[in-house]
């Protein structure tokens, strides 16, 4: 019995770390657009708040084996931007 438990327990881990990254990658999701909008509008590019969710992340996709994600660079930003002209 007490394996099934620990299976149990471990499958609650991995469902709860799964529902915190889809959290956290919506959020990042939002700071991209949000950055992507102040950048078009003339305003400095602001990668900060987007790599300190996307650092949050990555601690998770290490530890559950879940996709990393790519810090964003400023260069990045004004490529987006390039592309959508």
């Amino acid at each position: 019995m007490a394996v099934h438990l620990q299976i149990s327990e471990q499958v609650k881990k991995h469902r709860h770390a799964q529902q915190q990254f889809r959290e956290l990658d919506a959020k990042r999701e939002q700071a991209i657009e949000y950055a992507l909008a102040e950048a078009k509008a003339g305003q400095a590019i602001n990668v900060i708040e987007i790599n300190r969710i996307t650092n949050e992340m990555n601690q998770i996709a290490t530890r559950f084996h879940f996709p990393v994600r790519k810090t964003v660079t400023i260069d990045m930003v004004k490529d987006v931007i390039q592309r959508s002209k």
